[in-house]
């Protein structure tokens, strides 16, 4: 196990969130200075969070967390050829209903950034899947590091998690940080005609928990 540099946070405020379909919370957003790779990551609280931070410390049950890589096409226009929109709607409604954190993560692609991933998606439409399209442009398959996310929840006082996630890697990696992942829980199976393929790929190649029925 390892231990991530020291991160602290630098502003936290309150911000009311409002979903397309209706549903609305409020989250307090923090940000931080320390980071090991210097971008501008969020970390939201939902719900009583710092109860269940307390409760946590005190021997409870660890909060409810999920690390949430950044999707402009999905989270933001709606798009259909992944599960990240409703990934991240599903989410912050668990969360604030128990009470916990959402680290929304500037690591779009799977860490390449926008442009590469746009890319991808054109390879993909000519018959690569997910994975094969990162290696055919020369990047790993999946670049994202959690060191950040880590620090996040170090800062916050969140040393023992429920992880909310498909991803085993994601728990793997903060386990090593120095997170202490006491369950990883399955978010819903969002599947559509468009994103079919590429949930399959994410089962049968990187072991993600998803029941696709084929």
């Amino acid at each position: 196990m390892s231990t991530s540099p020291t991160a602290v946070v630098r502003t936290s405020v309150s911000v009311p969130l409002r979903f397309p379909d209706g549903y609305a919370t409020t989250a307090q957003v923090h940000t931080f200075t320390g980071l090991a790779d210097d971008r501008e990551h969020l970390a939201l609280g939902l719900g009583d969070w710092e109860g269940a931070l307390r409760r946590s410390a005190a021997g409870g049950p660890a909060p409810l967390v999920r690390p949430h890589s950044e999707c402009l096409t999905g989270d933001v226009f709606g798009s259909q050829r992944c599960d990240c929109g409703p990934q991240l709607r599903e989410a912050v409604e668990r969360i604030a209903g128990v009470g916990g954190l959402l680290l929304y993560l500037r690591q779009e692609g799977r860490g390449i950034g926008l442009y590469a991933k746009l890319d991808a998606y054109a390879l993909q439409d000519a018959g690569m899947d997910t994975y094969q399209a990162n290696l055919a442009l020369g990047r790993a398959e999946d670049e994202r590091d959690y060191t950040a996310a880590a620090q996040m929840l170090t800062a916050l006082g969140a040393h023992r998690v429920d992880l909310l996630s498909n991803n085993p890697d994601k728990a793997a990696q903060l386990q090593r940080l120095g997170v202490r992942v006491e369950r990883r829980v399955a978010t819903g199976v969002h599947l559509s005609a468009a994103n079919a393929a590429y949930l399959r790929a994410k089962r049968d190649h990187t072991a993600h928990t998803l029941d696709l029925a084929g």
